[in-house]
């Protein structure tokens, strides 16, 4: 998967578009990631002791991977990533700039 927790990126498709977070989860078997302040879902949670209230809880979802387009941390773009060797290491690499990303 070519994106990873940690990374800043910006959704690029759906009801969330054009907003920008970090991500928290990666769902690499699913394919889908989980961004901070994207794709909002409400829980309900009941209550777990006598006279305690329910409440509703506000928690990010995951999004599909093809919805986030990662953004380059030199110059602030959108952009595909790619993979090079490094030696013997093999790293990410923003498309935008050419510059590794990690």
């Amino acid at each position: 998967m070519k994106i990873k927790t940690g990374d800043k990126v910006k959704v690029i498709a759906g009801k969330d578009k054009g907003k920008e977070g970090k991500v928290i989860q990666v769902f690499p078997a699913l394919g889908k990631v989980v961004v901070e302040g994207v794709n909002i879902v409400k829980k309900h949670l009941r209550p777990q002791k006598k006279g305690e209230k329910g409440q509703r809880i506000e928690l990010p979802g995951p999004i599909h991977t093809a919805k986030v387009m990662l953004i380059d941390p030199q110059s602030g773009k959108p952009t595909r990533v790619g993979y090079k060797q490094d030696g013997s290491v093999k790293k990410r690499f923003a498309k935008v700039t050419g510059e590794f990303i990690d």
